[in-house]
């Protein structure tokens, strides 16, 4: 099975590949070869100009479906706090602006939060994982719910990881090792549904 993954992000590729392989291929006897965009250079940059994480997901794997001619995975998550009404949502990879990384969103997010009490920093990640293959789409969504720290803390995971404390965890995100996040992350709980969908239904 060849899937392409819709994403230039060399980090979400990196969780991406890992919870696939150790869920499709340690589960069947099957071989699944994971390409990237960067295998088709035809493939171009895909604007992610939704208002849903549904919608943008929807149309990265499409697109890159049919330029690629293979199945294609496309992810779009974030995270959403209470206390700003759900942003940075959709948002979330360009909070502090469209050149700003993971460092600048994150102080972003601890300024417009700074006055809010610890008891309503309740906040969740959210990931809608697309499947496009010929003319086939399904979405499968994850979330998890938790609270937003007041400082950065762990060195692992990306994005808002090193902020995020997942209910009833005293350890962010980025404290957590790669397998204790994914047994719990949006992104996970997403990609666990896309499975036994792939195991369903036998999608070549």
């Amino acid at each position: 099975m060849d899937i392409i993954l819709a994403s230039r992000n060399k980090k979400k590729i990196r969780e991406l590949k890992k919870i696939i392989e150790e869920g499709i291929v340690s589960q069947e006897e099957t071989t699944v070869n994971i390409l990237t965009p960067d295998d088709f250079p035809q493939c171009e940059e895909v604007e992610e100009d939704g208002e849903t994480f549904e919608f943008n997901a929807i149309k990265k794997a499409v697109y890159v479906s049919k330029c690629s001619g293979l199945t294609a995975i496309a992810d779009d998550s974030g995270i959403e706090v209470d206390a700003l009404d759900g942003a940075p949502g959709v948002y979330s990879a360009r909070y502090a602006g469209e050149t700003s990384d993971d460092m600048a969103n994150n102080r972003k997010l601890l300024d417009e939060i700074k006055d809010v009490p610890d008891e309503k920093r309740t906040a969740r990640f959210v990931c809608c994982i697309a499947l496009a293959t010929g003319d086939k789409i399904m979405t499968f969504t994850g979330h998890v719910e938790g609270k937003i720290g007041r400082e950065n803390r762990g060195e692992n995971g990306f994005g808002y990881d090193p902020l995020f404390f997942p209910e009833e965890h005293n350890r962010t995100f980025a404290e957590m090792t790669d397998d204790e996040k994914h047994s719990m992350s949006h992104r996970g709980r997403a990609l666990a549904k896309l499975q036994e969908c792939l195991k369903d239904k036998g999608l070549k």
